[in-house]
């Protein structure tokens, strides 16, 4: 298990808004991020659509090269500035999408996103539009996929400008049950205020 601990200076006039959350230690939001990956995200990761998803993307891009994949994220970080989204509409568009924003509309607010990754970085499903297309050069991929079967990685938390709202990255290796092999990832945005209620 791969865990990134730190936490970056929260800005004065935040703390004193949030007066009480500088005073929970590094630890505690490890520890709740990990009970939260063993009592909800770990089940979601079995689920016989997710994992059909990533092993058909793995099929579909068996032959896929670096150049191809930097081709589609360069297409996908122009769409997210671009009323014409193709690339990002046809995600959005799966089942698996559709799966797992109800995941996270189920959570009332806990999860701020969710998005599935194939054994290449590249997204398979996600509930929101993410900013790239390949998480391959990330710690979110690299350090689950990469690391093998059960790993597990907590980023660092950070105020999300848009929603006003301390948050942390939780991911995930997807290992196929009936194998054991890993065959992608999982990244599950967490409110971390909501956390400690």
């Amino acid at each position: 298990m791969i865990v990134k601990t730190s936490l970056r200076m929260i800005p004065t006039v935040l703390a004193g808004a949030l007066f009480a959350f500088p005073a929970v230690a590094v630890e505690s939001h490890v520890e709740l991020m990990t009970r939260f990956a063993q009592e909800t995200a770990r089940a979601w990761i079995v689920d016989p659509e997710i994992i059909a998803a990533i092993k058909a993307q793995n099929a579909r891009n068996a032959n896929i090269n670096q150049s191809q994949i930097d081709k589609l994220d360069k297409q996908w970080r122009a769409q997210t500035k671009s009323s014409a989204r193709p690339l990002i509409d046809q995600v959005l568009s799966t089942a698996l999408s559709r799966k797992l924003l109800d995941v996270k509309n189920r959570a009332r607010g806990m999860i701020t996103e969710l998005f599935v990754m194939d054994n290449k970085g590249l997204n398979v499903g996600q509930s929101d539009a993410t900013s790239d297309y390949w998480q391959g050069d990330e710690d979110k991929w690299q350090k689950t996929y990469l690391a093998g079967p059960g790993a597990m990685f907590i980023d660092e938390i950070e105020m999300d400008e848009s929603t006003q709202t301390f948050q942390s990255q939780l991911s995930l290796s997807i290992a196929d049950p009936a194998t054991g092999q890993v065959i992608g990832a999982v990244t599950v945005g967490v409110d971390v205020d909501q956390l400690l209620q």
